[in-house]
């Protein structure tokens, strides 16, 4: 990174790390009888450890580092929160996403030493699905947690993506990747995201900044839905690379998720 791009990484690493701490202890106690109940139906007991998970693995970073993608996953499981991982995607999704790129030299990304790996809140369930059990049966704070963390998170996502792009000058153009499309659709526990983070690429006029075509949505990462997604691509428009049906396949998720008459 150059003195730019490290700066905007490390305003908003610094203000996402004070921001976890604040709600951590504002809600903690609150939220562990609320994610344990949610999980109990269908989900192995597991040690609860930390309810509101900040990504350590921003502490590693250097000003050396080349950052080629930002990638959004959907929010901590059980791995992640974890005391000592405390990191995202750390589980299998991260493990098929490391392979995927590992496989991929032409890519020139280690994904865990070239992509920022983020949230679309850093409020922790066992799975994803569970965050409804949440919003339901939790307090007004904790629905207005769960709301106001998707908002600012889709900000503080797209900020850091214009700064890195703005601020590039000649080193590789980095990408957003939305992975996980399902609870971005209307009525989906994560509308909200979609919403305040179509506006952060949207100019005054109405128009899109540049930068929104450097955003792609995909499959998650779990249970192999990306790369079975884009061998299907792949597999009906045979003589496409793997780079050009990665981005055409990424923005024809995008427009499926945010085109504002569908779903």
């Amino acid at each position: 990174m150059n003195e730019a791009q490290w700066a905007a990484f490390v305003a908003f690493r610094d203000s996402y790390k004070e921001l976890c701490e604040e709600w951590n202890t504002a809600f903690a106690e609150k939220l562990k009888p609320l994610q344990k109940s949610a999980s109990i139906k269908d989900t192995p007991e597991y040690s609860l450890e930390t309810p509101v998970v900040y990504n350590t693995a921003y502490d590693s970073f250097t000003k050396d580092d080349e950052i080629t993608l930002l990638v959004i996953g959907d929010n901590p499981g059980k791995e992640e929160q974890l005391s000592k991982n405390r990191k995202y995607l750390v589980g299998q999704s991260g493990r098929i996403a490391e392979g995927f790129f590992r496989r991929h030299p032409e890519f020139h990304t280690d994904f865990r030493k070239n992509v920022i790996i983020m949230n679309k809140t850093p409020v922790h369930t066992a799975k994803t699905s569970h965050l409804k059990y949440l919003k339901k049966n939790g307090s007004e704070q904790i629905k207005n947690l769960i709301q106001e963390s998707q908002i600012l998170m889709a900000k503080k996502a797209a900020q850091l993506h214009q700064a890195l792009l703005k601020n590039c000058m000649g080193q590789t153009v980095p990408q957003l990747w939305l992975v996980g499309y399902a609870e971005l659709k209307k009525n989906g526990i994560f509308a909200s995201y979609r919403e305040e983070l179509k506006q952060a690429y949207t100019l005054p006029d109405g128009k899109e900044d540049t930068a929104w075509d450097k955003v792609f949505v995909y499959q998650h990462f779990s249970m192999n839905r990306f790369l079975v997604d884009l061998k299907n691509y792949q597999a009906q428009n045979m003589g496409t690379d793997l780079p050009k049906a990665l981005e055409a396949l990424g923005h024809i998720h995008r427009d499926e998720i945010f085109n504002p008459n569908g779903d």
